[in-house]
């Protein structure tokens, strides 16, 4: 399948999105079970492309595709889809997905700060769990670029853990949230992975993430609140 790299392109004052802090990625074998504990779903994905309008000749980004399950099944329908990730071990898995299903996707090993879409703008990018990766001032760069690959009225779908609660209720909600989505080992993400993610990721809030999309020229379509803790924005490009 079809692979870039633009990991040369990055002045030397960009963020450090290559050594990304939480999960450690590093190996075929961790990024199994990262496959495994994220509950890769294909019905999920299809019924998200369906959402997307994802159909025969869409031109399709996902970025921080991860394991690769909504490129391959977008690939599956016909459409250009293309993954980006920053781990190259993510994107092999991701390929053997491919391989696997006989689909043609294109693979790109880039993140949100330096991906320089080469081919026609998109009809849609998504990026699911993810985003949270980046502190906020970089959130919003990674923003506007994702935005300039979309042409003018392109699907920008946007899932993360991005927070709804009140900031005053910030330790109970965070407690609440690593007690009831712990899982025991062997069975997916744990008590102590959600830990990490609290203490050294950048999940944000939803009302920063709106003046975000907003300021990308993004306009939202939809908001949906899953949770205290979760949050998705269906936008279109100005």
């Amino acid at each position: 399948m079809p692979r870039s790299d633009t990991t040369h392109a990055r002045p030397p004052w960009l963020f450090k999105e290559y050594s990304p802090v939480g999960v450690d990625l590093g190996s075929p074998a961790a990024v199994a079970v990262y496959d495994r504990n994220q509950g890769t779903d294909p019905d999920a994905d299809d019924a998200l492309l369906d959402r997307l309008g994802v159909a025969q000749d869409t031109l399709l980004i996902d970025l921080a595709c991860g394991t690769g399950s909504l490129v391959v099944q977008a690939a599956r329908r016909g459409a250009h889809a293309h993954g980006v990730d920053i781990s190259e071990q993510m994107l092999a898995f991701a390929q053997a997905r491919a391989e696997r299903a006989d689909v043609t996707a294109y693979w790109h090993r880039a993140g949100f700060l330096d991906y320089a879409h080469a081919a026609r703008p998109a009809d849609v990018v998504t990026t699911r769990s993810a985003l949270h990766q980046l502190p906020d001032f970089w959130k919003q760069q990674a923003l506007l670029n994702a935005a300039a690959t979309l042409r003018p009225g392109g699907t920008f779908y946007l899932r993360d853990a991005i927070v709804s609660f009140p900031p005053a209720e910030a330790a109970e909600q965070v407690q609440r949230w690593i007690d009831t989505a712990g899982r025991p080992a062997g069975e997916g993400f744990t008590k102590a992975d959600f830990e990490m993610h609290v203490r050294e990721e950048f999940s944000t809030y939803a009302w920063i993430v709106e003046g975000m999309l907003d300021r990308a020229g993004l306009d939202t379509v939809s908001r949906t609140l899953p949770s205290a803790t979760h949050a998705e924005f269906l936008c279109r490009r100005r």
